[in-house]
């Protein structure tokens, strides 16, 4: 009867996680660990983290998007998706969930992860939409936030990354998410008079997500 009562019982709520500048790879290594560790009744966690500059291949990336990657390291990883640029100005949130017990399939998640970006920047002032055709979220037909993910194990890793107030040109080394060409933006173009700390930014980031988590149970 326990475990018929925490199945039945609603997910807690996520724990909200500010980690700072971080590595890249050791955030993902340490995703992984967290996500082979984790029981029935582990708590979710949402991380997040700043990236020094890197560029990140997903398991369908094509080596080919990747155009002059110059002194910036590439690293292919287990996530869905082409290549992106990640660096410091940008926030990235890792979304650590236990998908099985919340019955949340991909691309709900996916659809979870856009809206929580769309309400952000329209708390902004920045109207901003979603692409079926091409996860992520645009201002007009320029990329402002992108979307990779893991499901293992009946959970979450990876997540997504929101451009605040970063350097832009390292997006033009590649194909952004494989489409030559992409126009890329990012909040600080869009709504210059704002506060776009990246800290203020990824926390009423992950307050929406945490709402909209909370909205479906």
């Amino acid at each position: 009867m326990r475990n018929q009562a925490v199945s039945d019982a609603s997910p807690p709520t996520p724990l909200l996680r500010q980690l700072g500048l971080r590595d890249y790879r050791e955030t993902w290594q340490a995703m992984q660990a967290f996500t082979d560790q984790r029981g029935p009744e582990t708590v979710d966690e949402l991380w997040l983290v700043e990236h020094p500059p890197v560029f990140t291949l997903g398991l369908n990336g094509k080596p080919e998007h990747v155009l002059d990657a110059g002194d910036i390291p590439v690293v292919s990883v287990d996530r869905g998706g082409q290549v992106t640029y990640h660096g410091p100005g940008q926030v990235v949130l890792y979304v650590l969930l236990d998908v099985r017990r919340r019955g949340l399939g991909v691309r709900a998640l996916v659809m979870l992860l856009e809206q929580a970006m769309i309400d952000l920047l329209a708390q902004r002032g920045i109207s901003a939409r979603a692409r079926r055709d091409a996860p992520g979220v645009y201002v007009g037909d320029d990329k402002i936030g992108a979307i990779g993910l893991r499901i293992r194990r009946g959970a979450s890793y990876h997540g997504l990354s929101l451009n605040v107030d970063m350097e832009l040109a390292p997006f033009q080394r590649i194909n952004p998410c494989g489409y030559p060409g992409l126009g890329v933006t990012q909040i600080r173009d869009q709504a210059p008079a704002g506060d776009n700390t990246v800290g203020l930014v990824g926390q009423q980031l992950g307050d929406h997500l945490l709402r909209l988590l909370e909205a479906r149970e």
